[in-house]
């Protein structure tokens, strides 16, 4: 169409031109000049876009194959779990912010100014996310010292909340319940209050109080008990166990039943233990009394 009007514009005189003609021929020049223009910058985003795809996709999976190298390193050099997960949650925001930073510079970003930008705005989060800062703190702060690991039950006293310890991030701990439930606690509360690590130790004492009437027979009663503690596997032989009258309460005499286990097995013998108790007990004839009250009237 343009070889068509330029013949015109050739064997036609301006004046005789057509208006309807100049204004196509403008519009055309218009769109060419546009074309010649913005098209090679387009082409120049197009291919700079493509290759940050391409850069940011090799990163992602050079930053998975830095922290898996990092992650093994420390696995054989017997790092705990908690400070394997921590450095790992780290690591993975220090190298992404690095990915970002070079595919800003890439599309001509001034890195610096955005360094300062960063600087500026994080004291301003710092300010405004003080609880935040605490909790990285409080993360560090429990590496550190090593209240409890990955693996531990611990038991947080404020809240009455208990469980295994699953993860120690940057900024929570994750507990997971007898029950199955996931519980998550800031560092910085779990780093600032009190706290039982009841997995700490390879054994622990379990104390079982029975209530037996006083007409029972005690030293068969304190006999069965004996007998059901060196029977039963889960008491560790090596430490003191002992069966004693604990106190005369008002209803019962009071026999403790005292000796130690390992941790994992505290629930499922304390259970089994009351339990076999009581079979023992009604199978000898030993009433463990109802709470009572002896009202005597005088005339």
């Amino acid at each position: 169409m343009r070889k068509e009007l330029i013949l015109v514009l050739t064997n036609t005189s301006a004046a005789e031109l057509p208006e309807e003609l100049e204004t196509v021929t403008e519009q055309l020049s218009k769109t060419q000049e546009f074309i010649d223009t913005y098209l090679p910058l387009a082409i120049r985003f197009g291919i700079r876009l493509l290759l940050a795809v391409v850069v940011f996709l090799i990163g992602t999976r050079m930053i998975k194959f830095l922290r898996g190298v990092i992650h093994r390193s420390m696995e054989r050099a017997g790092a705990d779990v908690g400070v394997m997960q921590f450095i790992d949650s780290l690591m993975k925001f220090l190298l992404y912010f690095v990915l970002i930073m070079l595919l800003a510079s890439a599309f001509g970003v001034d890195t610096t100014s955005v360094m300062a930008l960063v600087g500026s705005a994080g004291l301003t989060a710092g300010l405004a996310f003080q609880g935040s800062l605490s909790n990285f703190a409080g993360g560090v702060l429990i590496l550190l010292i090593k209240p409890f690991k990955v693996g531990d039950y611990i038991i947080y006293v404020p809240e009455s909340l208990e469980g295994t310890v699953s993860e120690i991030q940057m900024f929570y701990t994750s507990l997971l319940t007898a029950d199955n439930r996931k519980v998550v606690i800031p560092n910085g509360t779990l780093s600032n209050n009190s706290l039982i690590n009841v997995t700490a130790q390879e054994k622990r004492r379990l104390d079982i109080d029975v209530g037996i009437s006083y007409s029972a027979d005690l030293r068969l009663a304190k006999t069965l008990c004996e007998k059901l503690l060196e029977e039963t596997e889960q008491v560790l032989r090596q430490e003191e166990h002992v069966v004693v009258v604990d106190s005369l309460a008002d209803s019962a005499v009071i026999i403790k039943l005292r000796f130690w286990v390992k941790p994992g097995d505290y629930w499922a013998t304390k259970w089994a233990v009351t339990e076999r108790v009581k079979l023992l007990f009604d199978e000898n004839g030993i009433e463990i009394p109802f709470n009572q009250l002896d009202v005597n009237i005088r005339k």
